[in-house]
């Protein structure tokens, strides 16, 4: 039952802040939020990076031998050079 009320009360105050009000509150909940964001040291980003790209060239390696195979099977299958 509290929440509703309080869900009520919040919906009385914002509909009588007006629209600029409204838009004032929004950013300033942003500005909030974005201020809880942690950041990455610079070691944290040099390894997260590090980590992508060896995922992402071990990914293109798997592609190019699945490509390398497939069109090894389908040159034996109808016997094109």
């Amino acid at each position: 039952m509290a929440d509703t009320s309080t869900a009520s009360a919040r919906d009385t105050e914002q509909s009588s802040k007006g629209f600029f009000g409204r838009i004032l509150l929004f950013f300033k909940q942003v500005i909030s939020e974005i201020r809880k964001v942690v950041r990455p040291t610079r070691d944290e980003l040099t390894q997260y990076t590090t980590v992508v790209l060896i995922f992402i060239v071990f990914i293109m390696l798997f592609v190019v031998g699945l490509d390398w195979v497939f069109n090894h099977v389908i040159n034996f299958v109808f016997g094109t050079n």
